[in-house]
């Protein structure tokens, strides 16, 4: 028997489950089937691919291996029939964009509006990821194109710089603000509400207030920039967020810090090699473009001294 692509993808579920009950749920077909299968596999290989005496199954040693070569059959498979799908003029197509979390606050809405317009026929899926997943998912080939922060990106992954952004201290339209610039060791008095360790931005936040021997004072963590500023709508608490989140909001102000926090390279990531399907290419060329002409500083360049 010739293994057919049914076989890996059983193979990989039961392997990603450490169950056959829980991958045969997964695949909507019945336990008993999915153990047959599994069983010809290994008969056509030759060797056991899964041990089965523990409570979990796990991959064998020699399906370790048989289970790498799988994954990236797969992937070929599916990059092949997305390159077999993808149309030149755009009339249709599919686009897989991930970013990190703050962008959909202020840059995600207008370049997917751009894109739309102009393509109408192409689909996109979204998704919210911390850099180091987008990352993971372009090696993957789990997704086309990352919108994130210039750093040191891994092997095989490749960045374009589109602008510099700058975060700033936001606080409500109606609270008081200070004349001159706050000092930044205000950031420790001041009750903040911040987004949680696991964003690029706190990070950032984080380096920088330790630098300067400073330690935030932290009254709220969140995972959600939109629950950020309702807080900070409602209460006296300040946040710290991209200048152009405030910008676009009538509810926010901002209030220069001295010195102000360092300003980061937003770059867009894609695979340094590979197929690029024009829905893509698309859209990169858009988001340089949009970088290009949406008033943001350009890269490298300090946004305090934009014109």
């Amino acid at each position: 028997m010739t293994p057919e692509l049914r076989h890996l993808r059983y193979l990989l579920a039961v392997a990603e489950h450490g169950s056959f009950t829980r991958a045969a749920e997964e695949l909507h077909i019945s336990q008993p089937t999915l153990s047959q299968q599994v069983k010809q596999l290994e008969r056509a290989v030759g060797v056991q691919l899964l041990d089965r005496a523990g409570r979990t199954v796990r991959l064998t040693d020699a399906g370790e291996a048989y289970a790498r070569h799988a994954r990236r059959a797969l992937r070929d498979l599916a990059a092949a029939e997305r390159a077999v799908h993808d149309v030149a003029d755009l009339s249709r197509g599919h686009l897989r964009l991930a970013l990190t979390p703050t962008f959909t606050a202020y840059l995600l809405g207008p370049l997917l509006a751009d894109f739309h317009l102009a393509h109408p026929g192409v689909t996109v899926e979204v998704r919210e990821l911390a850099q180091d997943r987008i990352e993971a998912a372009l090696l993957a080939d789990d997704t086309d194109l990352g919108i994130a922060f210039h750093g040191e990106h891994p092997a095989g992954i490749a960045a374009t710089a589109l602008f510099t952004e700058r975060l700033g201290l936001v606080v409500a339209a109606s609270a008081p603000r200070p004349v001159d610039p706050l000092p930044v060791s205000a950031l420790g008095e001041r009750p903040l509400a911040l987004l949680s360790r696991d964003f690029a931005t706190r990070a950032h936040i984080d380096r920088h207030a330790a630098a300067l021997g400073v330690r935030p004072a932290i009254a709220v963590e969140a995972n959600s920039v939109p629950a950020l500023t309702e807080l900070v709508r409602r209460t006296g608490l300040a946040t710290v967020l991209p200048e152009p989140i405030a910008a676009a909001d009538p509810h926010l102000v901002p209030v220069p810090l001295d010195p102000p926090l360092p300003p980061r390279t937003v770059v867009l990531l894609h695979r340094a090699a590979g197929h690029h399907s024009a829905a893509s290419v698309a859209f990169a060329a858009l988001a340089r473009e949009h970088a290009r002409t949406g008033g943001y500083a350009p890269p490298g360049e300090d946004p305090g001294t934009a014109g």
